[in-house]
């Protein structure tokens, strides 16, 4: 009689789980779709970067986004498998991984923003040599060229500093032993643009380099697009924000449903352990 009385019929018995089927499956579930994505990412950057192999353009691997895209992709591939297969199987290795992943993850974004707001001056002179290095290499790819294109025009502005910095590309170089027929030109998306125009001249930039900031003004954009990106960057800070908080919440999500699953996975362990000394006991 009072061996059936201390026999575990309760929610402790063979059939309680301490591991949550909802945590379990949304971890999953969550993992998978960003594991789809970085599929799709890798696919995406690798034939970006073949196509380009095939049209022989030399890329700036520095700034290439496709190689870019390629990393960020099997980045996200390596992390989320471990997610998925960690939740699906129950695995506090895996689980431990994919969780240290992106604590380190986020706190790298975490540091890089505190990083660049206290060091913006430093901040400022990295992108403008990146910006520099795109112009030298403007021609070399052409990912990079319509992101360059794209940005000028967005941003109503032309070079790093000014429009004289596309000097500093080979084919746009203003010196008088340069061969190029666009020779002290810039390019097409520095020129002003004119709503009742319908064919987009793409000519428009020849010359502008060897003329004066006022005269050169009424044909192109003069100011260069560094001064343009931080003015744009302190005019949308709450734009920013919600973005940057739109990838750390997920980060966040994951960092703590993982925590959550590796905790009920570790009471589970310790039920099963104590159930198999109990039944070890005959007084069980």
């Amino acid at each position: 009689m009072a061996r059936r009385v201390a026999a575990p019929a309760g929610p402790l018995g063979d059939d309680f789980s301490f591991v949550s089927p909802v945590a379990k499956y949304v971890l999953f579930f969550f993992n998978l779709l960003f594991w789809v994505i970085s599929m799709v990412m890798v696919a995406v950057g690798v034939y970006a970067r073949l196509l380009k192999h095939a049209e022989a353009a030399m890329a700036c691997l520095a700034v290439d986004p496709a190689i870019l895209l390629i990393m960020v992709g099997v980045l996200t591939f390596l992390i989320t498998f471990c997610g998925c297969v960690g939740s699906l199987r129950e695995n506090i290795c895996l689980l431990q991984l994919f969780s240290v992943c992106l604590t380190i993850i986020f706190l790298l974004q975490l540091a890089a923003g505190v990083l660049g707001f206290v060091f913006s001056d430093e901040a400022r002179g990295k992108v403008s040599e990146i910006i520099n290095g795109a112009i030298v290499h403007y021609r070399d790819d052409l990912d990079l060229q319509n992101l360059i294109d794209f940005g000028q025009k967005e941003f109503s502005c032309c070079g790093g500093v000014s429009y004289k910095d596309w000097s500093q590309n080979m084919y746009f170089n203003c010196t008088a032993t340069n061969p190029s027929r666009e020779r002290c030109s810039v390019p097409f998306s520095c020129c002003l643009h004119d709503p009742e125009q319908a064919v987009i001249n793409t000519m428009c930039g020849y010359g502008m380099q060897a003329r004066g900031y006022l005269e050169a003004s009424a044909f192109i954009h003069t100011n260069g697009c560094i001064d343009k990106l931080v003015n744009w960057t302190h005019s949308n800070l709450f734009l920013l924000g919600g973005i940057t908080l739109g990838l750390a919440l997920p980060q966040l999500v994951g960092i703590v449903l993982a925590q959550l699953l590796i905790n009920q996975i570790r009471d589970q362990i310790k039920l099963q352990l104590y159930n198999q000394q109990h039944r070890a006991d005959p007084w069980y």
